[in-house]
């Protein structure tokens, strides 16, 4: 198992794994590294915090590959899949900056400093804790989103200002509320108008730039029992059924379909906090989460959906991101697991839990659908009830009315 830690005094959190996009290329991850605590005891102390996030080469655990030095330290950070030697990060202080590899520093380690960096005056006001990539011909567009409300599109060739810019807020015409966003889930084959993000208030939206007459473009998702009871830490659309996603907060991981607005599936409570999750690229039914307690759960649905397939503790300190490598011969096998002390440590699972099964695919599919059918029933007859309560109410409503009135008549 290797091991890639923070060479800073001052540790911090691996806030984000990405792993190299590249099957043919040297497996790297690209790490992002903060404090998230707002008044935390080492800021209080006078404690500079270093801004310094990495690009580690598995072959090589002991030495940084790449040294990034953003403005701001890093909460968020991802490759280009389209040209690999640029990456773009997402800062503590609202900024966005881009990074060229290819003009790399001098000397043993490669320092590289942003190509590129928002104007602050037109970045988010809140730390940035997602940015992705999008469809698009150049390949230099993406957006992020962070705890501020917005969501805001960039074109890298000119990050002076977004190119676009959405409130997320519950209902635009009705003075809804507006969600800080915690997560963002971006796959083209969904559909390349399409986002996912999960809000801190624990509410998922889907965003749809081509309904932006209708709401903005927003759809809510439960926002009852359905909803998370704390921040939506990750969110990710299934590799193999882009209708289906999952999200991890509080102590679940939740299943959606993205036609229905109430989730599907539950796992059930865990007893530690859950931090983040994401699904095996290469298992339809395999997905991982990680825990406050420095464990590792991986769920195989395509088994068992009422108990964890495999459970590994990690280490004693508090987990905080997750990325399983995809793509290759070893796809699905990788698991990269950071935590709160800066230390990334590489695990690989067995061949039963990377390696897909007969039918999987297939068998998954229809367990989805089958548990989206009953959950529509329960909600139209939900709604049938409701309408039945409400038609009751009218008619004793009125019978009270009529009684009333015959009462008044004979007083007269």
């Amino acid at each position: 198992m290797a091991v890639f830690r923070d060479p800073n005094e001052v540790k911090r959190t691996a806030t984000s794994i990405n792993w190299h996009p590249d099957p043919l290329a040297p497996a790297k991850v690209a790490v992002s590294y903060s404090i998230l605590n707002f008044q935390d005891s080492r800021f209080l102390h006078g404690a500079r915090m270093p801004h310094q996030s990495y690009i580690w080469d598995i072959l090589n655990p002991n030495t940084p590959d790449v040294e990034l030095l953003p403005p701001s330290p890093l909460c968020c950070l991802r490759y280009n899949p389209k040209s690999t030697d640029s990456l773009v990060g997402g800062s503590y202080n609202g900024l966005i900056t881009f990074y060229d590899l290819r003009r790399a520093g001098g000397g043993t380690s490669r320092e590289v400093v942003p190509f590129s960096t928002s104007v602050i005056e037109k970045s988010h006001h809140d730390p940035v804790y997602d940015v992705f990539w999008i469809n698009s011909k150049t390949g230099n567009q993406c957006v992020s989103v962070s705890t501020d409300g917005q969501m805001l599109w960039w074109d890298t060739r000119r990050l002076s200002e977004p190119t676009d810019s959405l409130l997320m807020c519950t209902d635009v015409k009705g003075n809804g509320q507006v969600l800080g966003g915690s997560s963002l889930e971006y796959n083209s084959e969904a559909g390349p108008s399409k986002y996912l993000v999960g809000t801190e208030q624990g509410v998922v939206m889907l965003v749809n730039l081509k309904n932006r007459k209708q709401n903005n473009g927003v759809s809510v998702f439960d926002q009852g029992s359905g909803k998370h009871h704390g921040p939506i830490y990750s969110i990710q659309r299934n590799p193999a059924n882009t209708k289906c996603f999952l999200t991890v907060g509080d102590w679940t991981a939740r299943i959606w379909m993205e036609d229905l607005r109430t989730p599907i599936m539950t796992s059930k409570y865990h007893s530690s906090y859950l931090t983040a999750g994401c699904w095996s690229p290469t298992r339809a039914g395999v997905f991982f989460v990680t825990r406050m307690d420095g464990v590792v759960d991986i769920w195989d649905y395509f088994y068992r959906q009422n108990e964890v397939a495999y459970s590994h503790k990690v280490g004693d300190a508090m987990l905080s991101s997750i990325s399983v490598q995809g793509g290759n011969n070893s796809g699905g096998k990788l698991v990269a697991v950071g935590d709160v002390t800066g230390t990334v440590s590489l695990l690989e699972v067995c061949e039963s839990l990377a390696v897909s099964q007969a039918n999987e695919k297939k068998a998954i599919d229809l367990m989805f659908e089958r548990e989206m059918k009953q959950e529509k029933n329960l909600e139209i007859r939900e709604r049938d009830l409701r309408r039945l309560k409400a038609a009751d109410a009218e008619q004793k409503n009125r019978e009270s009315q009529d009684k009333k009135d015959a009462k008044d008549e004979k007083m007269e």
